[in-house]
Parts: structure tokens; C-alpha cells; sequence
């Protein structure tokens, strides 16, 4: 089994630049303080909720609503199949009724 070699010091980068820490330099400084009027922060909360409950009702909405629609899918399946089999007897019976009357009026 080969296991890769170790790279030579020669390859291995090396720190050269020395950089001094400063306790004092690294504070942070304080966040401005923004002002919202109560106005804006309750436009804002009244925002958020409204947008929440908007995706609630929809997740819940579509969930009542997936078995009425399949159901009603269904029903409306076997309506039309019930259909299309009536129509197609009324064109068979029809066509029938022309070939026999045809037949006869060539003898």
C-alpha cells in the first residue's frame, strides 16, 4: 500500500509578516439607535402575523380541500365515462339502424 509522503519544509508556506494585536483598537463600536415610531413597529408586526397566518390558511386550506378535490375528481370521471358509453351506443345503434336501412333498399 502506498501512503503519500510528507511534503519537504521547503514546500511548507511560512508566516512572514508579523501583525501586532491592539486590546484597545478591537472594541466594538456601539450599534447606532434607530428609532421606530409605534406606528412603524406595529405596521411591522402587523405585517409578519398577517404573513404568517396567510401560510397557515393556505397549508390548512389545501390540506381540507385535497380529498374533496379528489373525490369530486372521481365523481366527475365516472359521470363522464357513464356519458361518453351512452353516446357512443346512441352513434353504434344509429349507424346500425343506416347499414340495415342501406342493405334493404339495395335488394
Amino acid at each position: 500500500m502506498n501512503f503519500p509522503t510528507r511534503p519537504h519544509h521547503a514546500n511548507v508556506p511560512t508566516l512572514t509578516e508579523v501583525i501586532e494585536f491592539d486590546p484597545e483598537g478591537d472594541k466594538l463600536l456601539p450599534m447606532p439607535v434607530v428609532e421606530v415610531s409605534e406606528a412603524q413597529l406595529s405596521q411591522r408586526i402587523l405585517t409578519d402575523v398577517q404573513r404568517q397566518i396567510d401560510s397557515m390558511l393556505e397549508f390548512r386550506l389545501r390540506e381540507s380541500m385535497q380529498p374533496l378535490l379528489a373525490q369530486f375528481t372521481e365523481t366527475l370521471m365516472q359521470d363522464l365515462r357513464d356519458e361518453l358509453s351512452r353516446t357512443m351506443r346512441d352513434v353504434v345503434t344509429r349507424a346500425v339502424a343506416q347499414e340495415a336501412a342501406k342493405l334493404r333498399n339495395n335488394r
